[in-house]
């Protein structure tokens, strides 16, 4: 089929969504840069660490049809050694960082070469009794910290030059990580690699019959994943200058599949949107003490019966053109 102009439909139906991201990044980008002279730094600091962790975690299950409950292993163990590296080490900022990003890659590595074994439900029980693993292993080891964890770490100089105290320094630190991330997440989707992990999430025993080893690909895009994860928890422990138990617990990583649900999985833009609401919610809900898991609670089971392919989804959907 073409459009009378010498292009298929596929070509044009490319280039809308081409277009369509085009502008969702840059309005994307407009509001992280304009977001300081409105919102407390820290917060949308945090806000971007944890779109980059549900980035991650989106590759994996939106693109890769792997589920995984144990994703809060590599947000936190990167967290850790980041803290640890930083504070006991005196590593400068970008060390300790890329300290942890490459703790979280390695263990990934391990944790999928073990979990990619099985399918289903089957990995996503192996991925969380990992995580479960490194849980307490963060709560047992000394150098963790215990129930306390590591505080008062230090931010440092960024490449022995740039003070990191300052709060806009350090934004613009994470507002670099974070693109770079998604930028690197938004490559892989649009890549032939990602295109073989959409084949099998579709079909995998047709992608096996075409000659592709979908155990590698697999394991590669689940350690793309935990690096990724890492590397906002790495981030995260210097911009909070802690790392507790909160991010290597079980409830971290059912999180990030409600940040993922919400904004819409399989999309690109989706995971961000879920995890500002999800964040935004408890920021300004925290009043409610105890309450607040309840209200998400509600909150998530409304938006999944009103916007069944998450709120990014349903916008893709209105304008057909996937977001």
């Amino acid at each position: 089929m073409s459009d009378g102009s010498g292009l298929s439909a596929t070509a044009v139906r490319q280039a809308g969504e081409r277009r369509a991201h085009r502008i969702a990044f840059l309005l994307m980008l407009a509001v992280l840069l304009l977001a300081p002279a409105v919102v407390y730094p820290v917060f949308m600091m945090k806000v971007m660490c944890f779109a980059l962790f549900a980035c991650a975690f989106n590759l994996l299950i939106g693109f890769g049809g792997l589920l995984s409950f144990g994703h809060a292993m590599f947000l936190g163990s990167a967290g850790y050694a980041s803290a640890h590296a930083a504070k006991v080490w005196g590593l400068t900022p970008e060390l300790a960082i890329l300290f942890g990003t490459a703790c979280a890659a390695l263990l990934s590595v391990g944790a999928g070469l073990l979990a990619i074994r099985r399918q289903g439900i089957y990995f996503a029980m192996i991925t969380l009794a990992l995580a479960q693993m490194v849980f307490f292993f963060s709560l047992q080891a000394k150098f963790t910290g215990g129930e306390d964890g590591i505080q008062g770490v230090p931010r440092g100089q960024l490449f022995g030059l740039i003070p990191l105290d300052k709060p806009l320094a350090m934004y613009a630190l994470v507002l670099v990580i974070f693109l770079i991330g998604f930028g690197l997440v938004y490559r892989t989707i649009h890549s032939p690699f990602g295109q073989v992990l959409k084949a099998i999430r579709e079909n995998e025993s047709r992608a096996i019959s075409l000659g592709y080893d979908t155990d590698r690909y697999k394991l590669l895009a689940f350690v793309l994943s935990g690096t990724l994860a890492g590397l906002a928890g790495a981030t995260k422990a210097l911009v909070f200058q802690l790392a507790s138990l909160t991010d290597v617990h079980w409830s971290m990583s059912g999180e990030v599949v409600l940040m993922t649900l919400l904004g819409g999985m399989g999309t690109v833009f989706g995971p961000v949107v879920g995890a500002a609401v999800i964040i935004t919610m408890q920021n300004y809900l925290a009043q409610l003490g105890a309450w607040v898991t309840v209200v998400q609670g509600v909150i998530f089971v409304i938006c999944v019966m009103a916007f069944r392919r998450g709120i990014v989804g349903e916008i893709g959907h209105w304008l057909k053109k996937p977001l």
